[in-house]
């Protein structure tokens, strides 16, 4: 059975890292493994990334679909070849990825999907593009927002979300599950559509 899709969360590996703003895309697929793993249609089996990524396989028996969906073990500006090469490994073609990843340009609290277009100076997308070679696949950007203050963007990505943020975080990661539910469910423009229609 081939996949209809790859989900693919980027982030940097370990627990040093594990709640920043740059794990944002890890952060929902952590969600997104948790959320199926309670839905009865929702078959969930962990796959070898052969130390290259963590994976999973995911069967939707309702519409009889299945996706694979990883994060990634590299740093950030590295996530382009372990993707890659679970592409070529399972036949998926980067039309059908759609990455989960930070977004300085949206606020928190804000998402918005996106095929293909610019990397606005993402390390992990340009990772992704140089080994995949096209930039086109779709994207979940996950708003983190820019510092209210002066601070070297590298510090500010790589700093935890303040727990005056964590409710907020918690909200968007719900609903960025839900959006990438109806993705896999029913496609890009319908997701697009839902989501954007509620801001």
């Amino acid at each position: 059975m081939t996949y209809d899709g790859f989900i693919a969360g980027l982030g940097n590996p370990g627990p040093r890292y594990s709640r920043t703003r740059h794990n944002f895309g890890f952060m929902l697929v952590d969600r997104l493994i948790a959320l199926w793993a309670d839905q009865p249609d929702a078959v969930i089996s962990s796959r070898s990334g052969s130390g290259k990524a963590d994976v999973w396989d995911v069967c939707f028996h309702a519409d009889q679909t299945r996706w694979l969906v990883a994060k990634p073990l590299d740093f950030m500006n590295r996530s382009g070849p372990p993707i890659q090469l679970l592409c070529r490994r399972n036949g998926i073609p980067a039309e059908k990825i759609l990455v989960l990843h930070d977004e300085l340009d949206l606020p928190l609290g804000q998402m918005r999907f996106k095929f293909s277009g610019g990397l606005a100076g993402h390390n992990g997308l340009k990772s992704l593009v140089e080994s995949l070679g096209t930039k086109d696949f779709a994207r979940l950007r996950l708003g983190i927002g820019r510092p209210e203050h002066p601070v070297a963007m590298a510090d500010y990505v790589l700093s935890p979300f303040m727990a005056s943020e964590i409710p907020v975080l918690d909200k968007t990661l719900a609903r960025a599950a839900e959006a990438t539910q109806t993705y896999c469910r029913y496609g890009l423009a319908e997701a697009m559509q839902q989501l954007h229609s509620h801001g």
